[in-house]
C-alpha cells in the first residue's frame, strides 16, 4: 500500500475552508454594522437637537421669556435621552439679518487699512467698548431683533467604534452643533445702542 504524503493530502482537503473565510470577514462586517448603528443614532440626535432648538426659538421670539428659561427647556428636552451629554446653548442678537456673524464697521481706518488696529474708530454695535469680529449682543435682544440660537451637544459614542479601529480618528465623544435664526416679534419699541468708539 502506497502512502500519500501528508502535505499533499492537506493541500487537497477543503473541509473547514468556509469557517476560516467567515472568521476573516466577520470583524469587518461587525465594524460596518456598528458604524451604521452609530451614524443612525447620530442622525436621530441631530434631529432631536434641531427640534428642541426650534421650539426654544419660537418661545423666545414672543418676548418676556428669559434666556435662562429657554436654556433650561433645551437642556431638559435633550437630557431625557442623553444623560452623559454636555449641552451648551448660545444666544446672540443682531439688529438685522445682514449683521449676523459680521464684524463691527470700521469708520476711520488707519494703516494698515482693511483691518482693525489701535487708533481706528468703529461702530460699537454691542456696547462693550471693544472691536469685535462678531457684532452680536449676548441674550435675546429687543423687539424685532434677529436672534441667533446655537446648541452644541457632546455625548459619548453609544458603541466603542474607535476601540475596534486603532488610528481611525474616531474620538470617544460625538459633538453636534445646530443653529437657527429668528426675528423677535414687534412686542415693543426698538432700541439702538450703537455708538462710535475710537481706539
Amino acid at each position: 500500500m502506497r502512502r500519500v504524503p501528508i502535505l499533499r493530502t492537506l493541500r487537497r482537503d477543503q473541509s473547514g475552508a468556509t469557517i476560516v473565510e467567515f472568521a476573516l470577514i466577520l470583524p469587518v462586517l461587525c465594524v460596518l454594522l456598528l458604524g451604521v448603528l452609530d451614524l443612525g443614532y447620530r442622525s436621530y440626535v441631530t434631529s432631536i437637537i434641531q427640534g428642541s432648538l426650534h421650539e426654544a426659538a419660537r418661545m423666545a421670539t414672543v418676548g418676556g421669556i428669559p434666556t435662562s428659561q429657554i436654556e433650561t427647556h433645551v437642556e431638559n428636552r435633550l437630557r431625557s435621552f442623553a444623560n452623559n451629554a454636555t449641552i451648551t446653548t448660545t444666544t446672540r442678537s443682531y439688529s438685522d439679518f445682514n449683521g449676523v456673524s459680521t464684524p463691527e464697521t470700521i469708520t476711520q481706518d488707519t494703516a494698515p487699512t482693511g483691518e482693525y488696529n489701535p487708533g481706528d474708530c468703529f461702530q460699537d454695535v454691542n456696547g462693550n467698548n471693544a472691536y469685535d469680529l462678531d457684532r452680536g449682543r449676548g441674550g435675546m435682544g429687543n423687539a424685532e431683533d434677529v436672534v441667533h440660537f446655537e446648541v452644541t451637544m457632546t455625548y459619548p459614542h453609544i458603541l466603542p467604534i474607535g476601540a475596534f479601529i486603532p488610528g481611525s480618528g474616531w474620538d470617544n465623544d460625538v459633538t453636534i452643533t445646530q443653529n437657527t435664526l429668528l426675528r423677535n416679534q414687534p412686542y415693543g419699541g426698538r432700541v439702538d445702542t450703537t455708538t462710535v468708539v475710537c481706539g
